[in-house]
């Protein structure tokens, strides 16, 4: 097995909103799981500690996942599974829970955070089966970010990576699912990330946003869980040319396996996962070393129990631990053991120890 950096992972929401014990082995957890109805991806569940230790991801971006959309909360039988707060107020509250919920898992000797890249370096070099799993904390939408003072606190947490948005609009910007601009609040949050040294997570900004926001800022890019528009045409995927402007700015691009984002003509809870397998993801990561004419771009950001489970995962992947498997798809497509490494852990790790503060 090789080792595995995982560039985006949704633990937290995970554990609070869906009321699922990570800490246990997945089959466990989904026997568990099984017994609730109030979503498709109820015991279908791919990702627990034990299973990310089993399948050898060392080291992962572990999300905080929290919305300032009160158009889009249901006003009666609201699932508990809902990402949607009635103002930035009670989505940074939530998102300070998420982050408790990390910091007793380290306390227990589960999870170690990574800040600097001295971090980095020494967990990936230590690190073994039975050792915590590191993260870096990152954040999906910035709306757990008040205000843009806000954001140093949250750099003195620890969180080190953020996208301005996730669907829809918000205070920042404009998401999947919709266009247009950065808002004069998004141009202030990006001068305050230069200043910091916080990355910019380019996922989900929609078209406009996403060239305004390269334009407007200069420090480290990346590109968590994002696919290529060229293979599945949609606006949640990136297009050649959002593709080439990333690697230019030495962007890593995660693949992610959600089966939407994999088969064109994906219709939730209507196309049969049977529609595409495991092998689609290294289309896309093939695509990203072919525009970038080497390895060093692509990576995985799975986003696996990110909203889904495997009714709506490629088939091969039914556990996180599966993505052992894309070692023998791409070597079977003649990439080299260590443009396998490359994809596999090689450069998020160079990313990040280039890209996080040094101490």
């Amino acid at each position: 097995m090789r080792r595995l950096f995982d560039g985006h992972l949704d633990l937290a929401w995970n554990a609070l909103s869906w009321d699922r014990d990570l800490t246990l082995d997945l089959d466990a957890l989904n026997a568990i799981d099984a017994a609730m109805t109030d979503h498709p991806g109820r015991g279908r569940a791919t990702t627990t500690l034990p299973e990310m230790e089993r399948g050898q991801i060392a080291a992962c971006q572990a999300t905080l996942l929290s919305r300032a959309r009160p158009q889009a909360r249901t006003l009666s039988g609201q699932s508990r599974l809902s990402l949607d707060f009635v103002n930035q107020d009670a989505a940074s509250a939530i998102a300070r829970g998420q982050l408790y919920y990390y910091e007793l898992l380290e306390r227990r000797g589960l999870l170690r955070r990574i800040t600097t890249a001295a971090e980095l370096d020494s967990h990936w070099r230590s690190w073994s089966p039975g050792q915590p799993l590191g993260y870096i904390l990152a954040m999906e939408g910035a709306d757990p970010i008040v205000d843009i003072a806000h954001v140093e606190a949250w750099w003195s947490m620890g969180l080190r990576s953020v996208n301005l948005v996730h669907y829809g609009a918000n205070r920042y910007a404009v998401g999947t699912g919709g266009d247009g601009p950065l808002t004069a609040d998004g141009l202030a949050l990006l001068k305050e990330f230069e200043r910091l040294g916080m990355i910019l997570d380019a996922t989900h900004l929609s078209d406009t946003s996403f060239f305004q926001a390269l334009d407007a800022f200069s420090g480290a890019v990346l590109a968590s869980h994002n696919n290529c528009r060229a293979l599945v045409d949609d606006g949640r995927q990136y297009s050649d040319d959002q593709i080439k402007l990333l690697i230019e700015r030495g962007a890593v691009i995660g693949a992610a396996f959600d089966a939407w984002m994999l088969a064109p003509g994906w219709v939730r809870g209507r196309t049969s996962r049977e529609v595409v397998g495991i092998a689609a993801a290294a289309d896309h990561i093939d695509r990203v070393c072919q525009l970038a004419g080497n390895s060093h771009h692509a990576a995985i950001g799975s986003d696996l129990d990110g909203g889904f489970g495997t009714e709506q995962t490629p088939t091969g992947l039914d556990r996180i631990s599966d993505l052992q498997k894309l070692d023998t798809i791409l070597t079977a497509r003649g990439y080299s053991s260590a443009a396998v490494d490359d994809v596999f852990h090689g450069n998020w790790l160079r990313f990040f120890e280039r890209s996080l503060p040094r101490s």
